[in-house]
Formats: structure tokens, sequence, C-alpha cells
């Protein structure tokens, strides 16, 4: 196990009725900006809520931050919360708002062009946030790192500050509640990935994080299809509002290498053809998985006997078996899991090359075995 420095500040508020818990982390002389999605929180009743426990609390409310947060939304954000002279942030949503909120945080703190942020400027101040999660996905509540989409560049712009974690955290089942299966299903996904990108890569003989990996995977295999099947069924909520919390708080990367290859290859799916998130992980991550097979070849056996419960017989059948299990997983969620299914073909290949030729695709594996060549052979078997 490596050495690690590890300090997660986010508090979290979990479970039914914590939205009544807001006043008690906002100061009462705040002037708050609450950021949101779309009309979902007036239907299910967490606007309300949230209104009732911040009367008299004095709030300016920006709608309409994306699936994939775009720049030119934001900074029609970050202009109200100028104008309304806000100094405290509070995100209604899942990992966009969220994502999206951070970099309205830290904009309001800089002199400089906004874009500056997301391209390689520290950041070294930001407003205070805090979350009403009502999309359990991506663990944005507990970290300090974002992704932006810029349109007119094509990208995915991600951006990282200890700045910029949530002061806290409300975590609440019944918000997830109004979602469609297809949110739920993203969300399990890209916990799932999330999981298994600190999970699947070479040993470091780190037996406690793998095991409280193997915990959560297991978790998410057995509480994803439960939501879909019983959507009224407070404890899966509840389960994978928490899987997903915790696999990207931090705890489980300390110690252990981190190859997220499957996270930047999707990142410009989505950002050239406005996929979803999670969606473009299911189709690059078994891809990716076959293709290192030889290099994780003992995390895969272990993964298939200890996450899919396939423990007997030739090796090479259980890394199969293992394989096309978490490529049936994603199918059983209702994903794609390759590009034509998402109406792509051999073009898109390229484009995406073009793009990750664009940002550097030696920065994408932790090992630098990861060149253009290699990304296209993951395509190619995506395809």
């Amino acid at each position: 196990m490596r050495s690690f420095t590890f300090f997660n500040p986010t508090r979290l508020h979990f479970g039914a009725g914590q939205i009544a818990r807001l006043s008690e982390e906002i100061p009462a002389s705040a002037r708050i900006l609450v950021t949101h999605g779309g009309a979902s929180i007036f239907q299910n009743g967490v606007w309300q809520q949230v209104q009732d426990a911040l009367s008299g609390y004095r709030l300016s409310r920006f709608a309409g931050i994306e699936a994939n947060p775009q720049f030119a939304t934001l900074l029609r954000g970050l202009e109200q919360a100028r104008s309304s002279a806000c100094d405290f942030i509070l995100a209604i949503g899942g990992g966009s708002v969220i994502d999206g909120s951070k970099f309205i945080a830290a904009a309001l703190c800089h002199d400089g062009d906004p874009l500056e942020l997301l391209t390689g400027t520290p950041i070294t101040a930001a407003l205070p946030l805090g979350c009403v999660v009502t999309l359990a996905a991506t663990g944005s509540e507990s970290n300090g790192s974002g992704l932006v989409s810029h349109a007119a560049r094509q990208e995915k712009l991600a951006f990282s500050s200890p700045l910029l974690c949530p002061r806290f955290a409300i975590l609440d089942p019944n918000t997830t509640f109004s979602l469609p299966p297809r949110l739920i299903s993203n969300g399990v996904i890209d916990a799932f990935v999330h999981t298994l990108e600190y999970y699947l890569t070479y040993s470091a003989h780190a037996p406690l994080q793998d095991r409280y990996a193997e915990a959560l995977l297991r978790t998410l295999i057995e509480e994803g299809p439960l939501a879909l099947a019983s959507p009224a069924s407070y404890g899966a909520r509840a389960n994978l509002m928490l899987c997903a919390n915790q696999a990207m708080n931090g705890l489980l990367g300390c110690g252990m290498p981190q190859d997220r290859p499957t996270h930047l290859i999707g990142r410009e799916l989505a950002a050239l053809y406005h996929i979803d998130h999670a969606q473009t992980l299911a189709v690059i991550f078994p891809a990716l998985l076959g293709e290192y097979r030889a290099a994780y070849h003992a995390k895969l056996l272990q993964y298939a006997e200890r996450v899919w419960d396939f423990s007997r017989g030739d090796p090479e059948a259980r890394v199969d078996a293992a394989l096309n299990a978490t490529r049936d997983f994603f199918r059983r969620l209702g994903a794609a899991t390759q590009l034509g299914e998402l109406g792509l073909d051999a073009a898109a290949i390229e484009q995406i090359l073009a793009q990750l030729k664009r940002h550097g695709v030696a920065t994408l594996d932790e090992q630098a075995e990861l060149d253009l060549t290699r990304c296209e052979r993951i395509l190619l078997r995506a395809l």
C-alpha cells in the first residue's frame, strides 16, 4: 500500500427529513445562491422543504444547470450571484448541479477570466458550498472535483481543489423517488465504474481497500436492479445513495493506484455526442477490461471470485465469465454496451481519437501504458 494523506471535511446528514437541518449549517446572515436543474424540485416537494428550513433567509434561485453543466449557463449563474451579492451557495441536485455550483463558487472569488480555472489556473479561494443531493451517482457532494462542458471547445474540462469540498451534504433517499429509471440506472453504473477504477488495476497489497470495494460492488449489484424493479423501496434507494457517496469520497483510493482511462475516454464521447456520462462508461469499461486483460489478470481473477462468485474452473474461463457478467449487469440496468447501440460507427472513433490527441493521451493512464494505438483498440472493441 502506498503512503497517503486523507481528509474529508464534508459533514453528511443522511436519511429521511434531514433537509430540515439546513439552518444548522448555513449562517442566518448568509445571502444564498440556490442552484438546481429543472422543475423536479418543485414537483417532488424538495423546494418546499428547503424554503421551510430556510425561512427568513435571503435566497436567490438559479435554475437550468444541465446534465453536462455548460460553461455558458454557469456564467449566467455567476452574474446572478454577483448581482445578488451572494456569499453562500446551496446546490440542489445531482453531480452536475454540484459540479457547476463548485465552479461558480470558485469563479466568484477569481479576478480573471473564469475559463482560466478550467484550463490550469490554481483555485485559491471559493465561496462556501452546501448540497442537497437528489440523484445518487457521482459522489461530488463529498469531494473537491468537478467537470464543466464547454460547447465551443467540444470539451469537458476538469477542475479540482480542496477548497471546493462542500461544507455539508444532505442525503435524503426520499428525494430520489421522482427520478426516471434512466437516471437511477445511470447512478448505479457511475458508482460501479468509479469503484472498479480503483479496484481493477494492479495489486497494491491493500486488502482492506479491496474488501471495501468488493462490498460496494456487491451491494450495487444487489440493490441497483431492486431499485428499478421496486421503485418504492426506501431501503434500495438509501443503499444506492450511500454507495455512490462512498465510491468517490476519497477513502476508497487511499494508498491505491488510480488509473481512470475509462472516465477520460468517456468524457470525449459525452462532449462530442452529448451522451449521458454513465452510458459512456457502460460502453467503454467492458472494452477497456478486454484490452487490459493481461495487465490486470490477477485482479480480474479476484474480481471474478469475490464479486461474481466464479471460483472454480479454468482461470481464463472465469475471467471471461466476469467480463460477461459486468456487461450483462449494465444491460440489465438498461444501458447500451456498444457504440453501435448509441448510433455511432467507425467514423466516431476517428473523432474521439483526434480529441484524445489534442488533449494529451499520455495523461490518461498512471502506468503510462495508454497511447492512441491502445485507445483505438479499446474503441474498436466497443464498436
